[in-house]
């Protein structure tokens, strides 16, 4: 985020943008989609993060397009983050890691998404793998969709939110990594358009030195003022994402739009 600013250009090959670049809604379409978007946007933004659900429908001709879309991150030296948003318990969750955060793995990214509502200790096989292989994860804890505040708004027997207890098992599995100081490996995907959540619900963001995966700029509108109600204090941990904003411009106004996303973010974050 240092050197490249504080963008995350999703890679969404919706079938309305496969149409509006000209392109067909199957695999070959996908394909030639994501890849202009990595070489147009590959290393001039912090990172790209393709969609898996949108490649993973063609079947398995999608799921090359997105080992080749991955690879071709990698080739610009940009990172990946794969969101697949997986979740689940023992050696399953240990698969899942090996498919997405081992060494070789042909769906290799930098980071991953993931849900901890099987409980936050049911991703350690994924925590584990990604220290080991310097890569990272972003756990699901506050989400913009509004079905989401029903699940980690609840508040548990110990008084605490599901999302603070999310937020804070991250901080102390970050307190626990290979990093000593600065921010973790373990990050909170964190909606821009949350509202006073975090605040309402006790959550200090920038505690927990989690890396910030932020939806809600662009299209969803996140402003300065959304950014400091929900961020203050924890903005240079925040990575915005966005999508549609960008990809809407088409092709040929991919780097305009970025350079205009950007500095959007930035003045939001104050950065």
């Amino acid at each position: 985020m240092d050197e490249h600013g504080p963008l995350c250009v999703g890679i969404d090959p919706h079938p309305g943008l496969l149409a509006a670049w000209g392109l067909g809604d199957d695999a070959a379409g996908l394909r030639e989609f994501a890849l202009r978007v990595v070489e147009a946007l590959g290393g001039r933004v912090a990172a790209l993060k393709p969609q898996s659900a949108l490649f993973e429908r063609h079947g398995s001709a999608g799921v090359a397009a997105l080992e080749e879309v991955l690879g071709a991150c990698r080739g610009t030296g940009t990172l990946s983050v794969l969101d697949v948003k997986r979740g689940d318990i023992g050696s399953t969750m240990a698969g899942y890691a090996q498919a997405y955060l081992a060494d070789g793995a042909p769906l290799a990214a930098d980071a991953v998404t993931l849900s901890p509502y099987l409980g936050l200790g049911s991703l350690a096989p994924a925590v584990e793998l990604a220290h080991q292989t310097g890569r990272g994860v972003f756990v699901l804890a506050l989400t913009s969709n509004p079905e989401g505040a029903g699940v980690q708004h609840a508040v548990g027997p110990d008084g605490r939110s599901v999302a603070a207890g999310v937020v804070d098992g991250v901080g102390a599995l970050n307190a626990a990594g290979p990093a000593a100081q600065g921010l973790g490996s373990v990050g909170l995907v964190v909606g821009a358009t949350v509202g006073p959540a975090v605040r309402e619900l006790g959550i200090d963001l920038a505690a927990s030195r989690a890396p910030l995966l932020a939806p809600g700029f662009g299209a969803q509108g996140a402003g300065r003022a959304e950014v400091t109600e929900v961020f203050a204090g924890a903005e240079r941990a925040v990575l915005a994402s966005t999508s549609r904003a960008v990809l809407a411009a088409g092709p040929d106004g991919l780097l305009r739009a970025v350079e205009d996303a950007t500095a959007e973010v930035r003045a939001a974050l104050g950065r």
